[in-house]
């Protein structure tokens, strides 16, 4: 997926604040993204003798990364990253115009991708029943949760959830990620959807949002540089609106890093459109009359990202990602790369031996929050109408063994 990095910041901005704004014509340009590294010798002299054993077009599925590549988190939580920024679509049920419900939408997905740790990192690539979980607190009292199963491991599939009852609003989907070796360059391949649902206009059906891909430029010669590529779309058929959206690559005379183009449309004509830098400025341009506003400025709204609660590792299941991985998160925040790797061995061993096990007796993994259905994974969850007792029943979905979390 993307380079994210979650942090906790104190607050999010008040849902009832005006969305959009006037901006100026020219959107700010960054030279160079944050998100270059260069390698130290010892380093380098890794990754040469990695890459001397692949071949271009190699699928890099069961190829193993030196540790120092990992962002210290499973991609099970990285995901968590799109629900940053709550405030972006908590209360677009109450706009009446369906054009602005998609464009608040597009507001929550595009805010997501700024998130990431410097350098060319890769989240652990999740284990076969590994899962993640939290809880949202929100300012005005109001609570979310969020629960990811990685579901398969040959191919990968992450399923995720998340459902805030009082906010109305629930989104889910998978990421079913491909990756390739090119040269100078990794390139993966972002399967899977985002589905998203306002509660409170249940005739709007889902919004369903697929994802770009991703390149990590400067392997062999050159910066390493993470790069989101290519297009993606988003649609709501119930009302007819659609977005082809189009994440720029810098090319290697001219261009920007960062940018990224595209148009909504309802059937098939044009409404408006979006440009800008998915790190910096976004801005929306209505086709109907030429006003301009501001979708998402990261200098001035970044870093209200929405705080989650993570029960102690002490407190989680062996499964559960923080404590799982926890040897190689700290071996990676220590730099003992040495550490690290005997951590991520031991996890992955262990992991192989599960796999032995279950083929030896002839079992078949079952996940334990989703279920594959209608060639999607879906939760194993139904609400309630009534959204505190639809706060009561996720909870125990989530923590099936108590009413509600630790505090």
């Amino acid at each position: 997926m993307m380079g994210l990095l979650s942090s906790a910041a104190s607050g999010i901005k008040a849902s009832t604040r005006p969305r959009g704004g006037s901006v100026e014509d020219k959107i700010p340009e960054d030279s160079e993204p944050d998100d270059t590294s260069i390698l130290d010798e010892n380093e380098g002299s890794i990754i040469t003798s990695l890459i001397s054993q692949l071949r271009v077009g190699m699928d890099l599925s069961k190829v193993t990364f030196p540790t120092f590549v990992l962002e210290p988190r499973s991609m099970l939580e990285r995901i968590t990253d799109f629900m940053s920024h709550p405030d972006l679509i908590f209360g677009a049920e109450n706009c009446d115009d369906p054009e602005e419900r998609f464009i608040r939408v597009l507001q929550y997905y595009l805010a997501g991708w700024h998130i990431k740790p410097k350098g060319v990192k890769k989240p652990y690539n999740p284990i076969l029943g590994e899962f993640f979980r939290c809880r949202y607190d929100y300012p005005d009292g109001t609570k979310g949760f969020y629960i990811a199963e990685q579901v398969s491991h040959h191919p990968p599939v992450s399923a995720f959830y998340y459902f805030s009852p009082e906010n109305k609003v629930a989104i889910y989907g998978e990421l079913r990620p491909k990756s390739k070796f090119l040269g100078n360059s990794v390139s993966t391949q972002m399967d899977g959807e985002n589905r998203i649902s306002l509660l409170g206009r249940p005739e709007d059906g889902e919004y369903v949002i697929s994802m770009p891909n991703m390149y990590a430029r400067g392997i062999l010669w050159g910066k390493m540089v993470l790069e989101l590529g290519d297009n993606c779309t988003a649609r709501n058929e119930k009302n007819g609106y659609f977005a082809d959206l189009q994440f720029k690559t810098k090319g290697y005379f001219s261009g920007t890093y960062n940018a990224i183009a595209g148009k909504i449309r309802k059937g098939s004509n044009d409404t408006g459109e979006i440009s800008g830098k998915w790190s910096s400025v976004m801005e929306y341009k209505s086709t109907k009359n030429g006003e301009r506003r501001t979708l998402f400025d990261v200098s001035k709204e970044g870093q209200n990202i929405a705080p989650k609660w993570v029960a102690p590792e002490s407190e989680q299941e062996p499964n559960e990602s923080r404590r799982l991985w926890s040897k190689l998160t700290a071996a990676i925040i220590a730099k003992d790369m040495e550490a690290a790797t005997e951590a991520k061995t031991e996890v992955e061993e262990g992991q192989r031996e599960l796999r032995k096990h279950r083929d030896e007796r002839g079992e078949r993994h079952l996940a334990r929050f989703f279920l594959h259905r209608q060639g999607r994974w879906s939760p194993k969850f139904t609400p309630p109408s009534d959204p505190q007792a639809a706060v009561v029943a996720i909870q125990n979905f989530i923590w099936p063994s108590q009413i509600s979390p630790p505090t």
